[in-house]
């Protein structure tokens, strides 16, 4: 693919999915995980996946997440067509446009936070000196300007998904990338987490977060709703910013709940955030 196919083309949605399937053969037997997917997601936008076991809400993340290619279909970010994308081509896409925050935060056990957020700064080949400040301007971003020298292990569970965010946010991507953000946190402490993700929606972020919990869902502001690998509810919960004045109290979600969807994506996390960087002894 050319350089040209690689830059994003001006005023493209996001996300653009049209007709994905996703195929896994197990022996003679076809797993269909996804089935004739399409959606479409606009810059700024809140969207919250759900499902229950099996819905394909994971299949559907690392899709999104460029960890897996659909079998068939159209995946475009920001008008980039990513089908044709050779493993490095979506490597570089996806250190550039996707930010990831998993449920275990995936932190580095004797690495400082100052150096957690740095590690995709590295992939991107930015100078230690550019990369440190970046890495710091982004923790100062989550509120943990004065936690950028504290390891893991001195910091609260809170206070780690924050890193994984700052982490996150640093290469400034066009998507941040949640999967059950609050699924290791207490209430209070997810309440918190889910607060930060508002304040980013609110400057700008376009924010996907892929969750079995109805009440992280509610907080989103549209909810994709999966079932047997199709999309069998799209609804848009607040109106744009500039129509919102004295709305009606906001619809709840009545979906069935069920236990969480988990993927593979969690273990490729240093991966992603820093390609193939491994902890030094």
């Amino acid at each position: 693919m050319s350089k040209n196919a690689m830059v994003p083309v001006p005023n493209a949605p996001v996300i653009e999915i049209k007709e994905v399937a996703k195929i896994y053969k197990m022996g003679e037997t076809e797993v269909r995980a996804l089935q004739g997917v399409s959606l479409t997601i606009n810059p700024g936008e809140y969207v919250a996946i759900i499902g229950t076991s099996g819905s394909g809400k994971s299949t559907l993340m690392n899709t999104i997440g460029l960890l897996d290619k659909p079998t068939i279909g159209s995946y475009r970010i920001r008008g980039v067509e990513t089908s044709k994308l050779s493993e490095n081509q979506m490597a570089d896409l996806r250190n550039k446009e996707i930010g990831f925050v998993f449920q275990r935060f995936n932190l580095l056990a004797r690495t400082n936070a100052r150096r957690q957020v740095e590690l995709p700064l590295f992939y991107a080949g930015i100078p230690a000196g550019q990369a440190s400040k970046m890495a710091v301007d982004a923790l100062t971003r989550v509120g943990l300007g004065d936690r950028t020298h504290h390891r893991p292990d001195e910091l609260s569970g809170g206070q780690q998904q924050r890193v994984a965010i700052a982490r996150a946010l640093v290469n400034k991507p066009s998507i941040l990338l949640a999967d059950e953000p609050t699924g290791a946190l207490d209430t209070k402490t997810g309440e918190e987490v889910m607060a930060l993700f508002e304040e980013l929606h609110d400057q700008g972020m376009t924010l996907i977060v892929v969750t079995h919990d109805l009440d992280i869902a509610n907080q989103a502001h549209r909810v994709i709703t999966l079932k047997d690998g199709k999309v069998i509810s799209d609804t848009v919960r607040v109106p744009p910013k500039s129509v919102v004045g004295d709305q009606p109290p906001l619809p709840v979600l009545s979906t069935e709940n069920g236990n969480a969807d988990h993927g593979a994506t969690a273990s490729s996390l240093i991966e992603i955030a820093g390609g193939l960087i491994h902890e030094s002894a």
